[in-house]
């Protein structure tokens, strides 16, 4: 953005807010991408909550404090996303919040990209594609997975590149501090599905959400089908929170991998005494390879044919642990204690999108 350079003064302040645990082999190159944007640096403060992280991350956000007087490190007692972004802001000052994870890398104009939609007034939120990425063969099939409709449906900024359009949630979002203070503060009990939730409440009152062309991002996939599992089986539980507290924010694909367990575990009950159950249990498990290997086939002869042993592997554990979690979620009545025990899981993992 060439008119940053020569009036800086008519730009708004950004605060970066970054909600982060355990994320010490991602942390300094997502911080360094957020401090090498084209905006100009004196406009930008850069928030770091940081939730008791027991890995170093505290150590390496305090090294790159100390060369960047703009960089605050910020302690987050209650160790998840929404009670770091909380915190970060209400210490924040800028006039423009965005929220970055330490887990991904947005792209050098992310932030003026960001501010310039803001300022036409044409919405209240924007945030960007993520191009996701893997750095072991696993993970680049978990990346693959995680960026097709059959993986995650519909979910366009995962799987669309290249198109502006109005959303329903946004990943790594800003907004200007207007609506963030007539939104309220994130729902502390949502471990995750945190930016749904608030996403969904920002519409409610009349807001309007863009994915922007202009405005992208990379993340960095899950390394295993084990710590995949668990992501997605969050991903569901917390789903099924954000359903009970806000039924319409729901759509339809939200909805597949639960019937797909359901069904699953009908027919397995059922089967020892029912034709009809067996029958169930047989075509669903049928259906679904025939359509995951159809999937993997057409990813894999575009992305290697290397990918195809584990594509429907990452496929089975992405929908068979969201599922799981849904149901697991929406049958659960105890749902403090939930979020609670959820919240001691997440604290041996990283806070992620």
């Amino acid at each position: 953005m060439e008119q940053h350079a020569t009036d800086a003064s008519s730009l708004p302040r950004v605060s970066v807010l970054m909600p982060v645990r355990n994320e010490v082999a991602y942390i300094r190159r997502s911080l360094e991408a957020v401090l090498s944007q084209d905006y100009p640096p004196d406009l930008i403060e850069v928030l770091v909550a940081d939730g008791m992280s027991t890995d170093g991350t505290a150590d390496v956000v305090r090294e790159i404090q100390d060369r960047n007087r703009n960089v605050r490190l910020l302690t987050n007692p209650g160790l998840v996303a929404p009670s770091a972004l909380n915190i970060a802001t209400k210490a924040a000052t800028g006039e423009i919040l965005v929220r970055i994870d330490g887990h991904c890398e947005i792209a050098r104009d992310y932030i003026s990209s960001c501010v310039r939609h803001l300022l036409d007034g044409e919405v209240e939120g924007v945030g960007g594609s993520i191009q996701t990425v893997g750095e072991t063969p696993t993970a680049q099939t978990i990346a693959l997975a995680m960026s097709s409709a059959f993986g995650v449906g519909n979910s366009a900024f995962r799987t669309t590149q290249g198109r502006t359009m109005p959303a329903d949630t946004i990943p790594f979002p800003a907004y200007p501090r207007r609506v963030i203070e007539k939104a309220g503060p994130y729902d502390e009990t949502m471990v995750r599905n945190q930016d749904d939730e608030y996403n969904y409440r920002i519409r409610k009152m009349g807001g309007r959400l863009l994915l922007a062309a202009d405005v992208r991002s990379r993340y960095y996939s899950r390394a295993g089908l084990r710590s995949l599992w668990r992501q997605y089986f969050g991903y569901g539980f917390w789903k099924a929170r954000v359903l009970k507290k806000h039924p319409r924010q729901m759509s339809i694909r939200q909805f597949v991998p639960g019937a797909l367990v359901l069904c699953i575990i009908v027919g397995l009950v059922l089967s020892p005494f029912s034709r009809r159950a067996r029958t169930l249990l047989i075509g669903t498990l049928l259906a679904y390879a025939g359509a995951s290997g159809c999937a993997s086939v057409r990813i894999a002869s575009r992305e290697g044919w290397s990918h195809l042993p584990r594509l429907p592997l990452a496929f089975g554990a992405i929908h068979l642990s969201y599922g799981a979690g849904f149901w697991i979620g929406l049958l659960n009545q105890g749902d403090v204690t939930a979020a609670s025990d959820e919240i001691k899981t997440r604290a041996e993992e990283k806070i992620g999108p």
